[in-house]
């Protein structure tokens, strides 16, 4: 045990000192984002999750991990209370942004979906700043020979939580976000999906809960999450689905709410849902192929300038097959895969796969040399 101190030691010093200091970051604890009275409302199965916990909650088992967590260029302290009487004094929490269920039924068996989605939040806790963002998400499916009682599903989203078949949970996956993020040295550089539009014909495809919106604040999160995971870059939150005002309302954990200020992103994204379609693939006697495709305007703009690094309209379909004994189709999650599955296509080839995809995809006049433009951009954005 002795012999083990120095070591554990000697590689947090190399890894700050790659940078020349080691910031000390306080874990905030976990949050929800928006207005603290619609808590229960938005995130009734994340809640009940927590106090399954008892006293500690969700925050115990982000608190047990923190000692194992490694980052780069800065060092956590468990608590925000030792950051008191700092010049500075940056926090991070793991703020939870989205829960969503959906069931349909093949033949006897009832297929559960839940999904959770949420961010790595770093703030200046003096300023209470927003300072860079990285989305997160989890997505499970369970098969059942009955329709999901409340129980189930509680214990789906433990798994969504925790981890389930060797894939990591939202936890683990704050953790990652955390090991690999990095603080500005220097003056940063901040990228936002600032605009988020929907058609009407494609807005009559979602369902009643992506309201008021929900179906916006989605969008941009599934963009941004694909986006910072292959290019490795923070996101500002999208300040439509989750600030008034320009400012983030989140709610920590021990109910403390907290009005975070977004700094103006230096560039932003604008995007467009133009069109959702389906369209017969295959048909045999076992059942049907449907292709299920989405029409999305992507552009990366400077709003101060206005000068256009990317602006193209891009289509993806991707292939769904439903048994003939399937009772019926919940649409939506396929295209939910449609629009995913673009987004993460496109960030892919902006962080440099040579995907063919990009050639039958876009509209957009020299394509190659927008996206040449874009990845430099954003390799000035870490």
């Amino acid at each position: 045990m002795f012999k083990l101190l120095p070591k554990i030691v000697i590689s947090i010093a190399l890894s700050c000192s790659t940078y020349g200091y080691c910031q000390d970051v306080a874990f905030a604890g976990l949050a929800y984002s928006g207005d603290h009275a619609s808590i229960a409302t938005r995130f009734p199965y994340s809640k009940r999750f927590d106090s399954s916990l008892g006293p500690s909650g969700i925050n115990g088992l982000l608190q047990a991990a923190l000692p194992s967590i490694h980052p780069k260029n800065y060092s956590i302290v468990p608590r925000l209370d030792e950051l008191k009487g700092r010049d500075q004094a940056i926090a991070v929490a793991l703020v939870v942004t989205n829960e969503s269920i959906s069931t349909e039924q093949i033949g006897p068996v009832y297929k559960l979906l839940i999904q959770l989605r949420g961010q790595a939040l770093f703030f200046d806790f003096k300023s209470m700043t927003v300072l860079r963002a990285y989305p997160i998400s989890f997505a499970y499916i369970d098969a059942l020979s009955a329709p999901p009682t409340e129980a189930v599903k509680d214990r789906d989203v433990a798994y969504l939580y925790k981890g389930i078949g060797g894939k990591p949970g939202l936890v683990d996956r704050f953790n990652a976000a955390l090991t690999a993020a990095t603080l500005p040295n220097s003056i940063p550089r901040f990228v936002q999906v600032s605009n988020v539009a929907i058609s009407d014909e494609a807005r009559a495809i979602f369902p009643p809960e992506y309201r008021n919106g929900s179906a916006e604040a989605w969008l941009a999160d599934t963009f941004g999450e694909e986006l910072s995971s292959k290019l490795g870059i923070p996101i500002l939150p999208y300040a439509k689905g989750y600030a008034i005002g320009n400012v983030m309302s989140m709610t920590i954990s021990d109910d403390s709410v907290y009005s975070l200020t977004l700094p103006k992103p230096d560039y932003q994204f604008n995007i467009e849902l133009l069109k959702l379609k389906t369209v017969p693939f295959e048909v045999q006697a076992a059942g049907r192929s449907l292709i299920y495709g989405s029409l999305v305007s992507i552009k990366l703009e400077e709003p101060l300038s206005g000068h256009s690094y990317v602006d193209s309209e891009f289509k993806n379909g991707e292939v769904k097959i439903v048994p003939a004994s399937q009772v019926n189709i919940d649409d939506f999650p396929a295209y939910q895969d449609s629009i995913k599955g673009l987004f993460s296509k496109f960030s892919g080839v902006i962080s440099g796969d040579n995907n063919p995809w990009l050639r039958s995809a876009a509209t957009g006049p020299n394509i190659d040399k927008q996206v040449l433009a874009t990845r430099e951009l954003l390799k000035l954005c870490k």
